[in-house]
């Protein structure tokens, strides 16, 4: 059952990779009125995201092969909230923006 979580659960994140390669091309977007602290810190934001993700997988199978199973299904489980958190976080500054 762990194993099946820990797949289902990888999967929803490496889904959220795909998406995250057109935030990623889209964010140098920012750049378009100049080279300003704020643009800079946005792109690297974003082109930093996956690192979280891919550590959190990586503690994952490294707590399944020791077994300890909890420690993995919970690291499995966090590996999609970043994810999660940003397409909230899109969600929200679009209305934000839009209004």
């Amino acid at each position: 059952m762990l194993l099946a979580w820990m797949i289902l659960s990888q999967l929803l994140m490496a889904a959220s990779l795909v998406l995250w390669l057109l935030v990623a091309g889209l964010s140098v977007m920012a750049f378009d009125s100049g080279a300003t602290r704020e643009a800079w810190t946005f792109v690297l934001a974003v082109w930093a995201y996956p690192i979280i993700p891919i550590l959190l997988v990586v503690g994952a199978w490294i707590a399944f092969a020791r077994r300890k199973d909890a420690l993995a299904a919970i690291l499995s489980g966090l590996s999609f909230v970043p994810p999660a958190l940003l397409y909230a976080f899109l969600a929200v500054s679009s209305v934000l923006w839009s209004t």
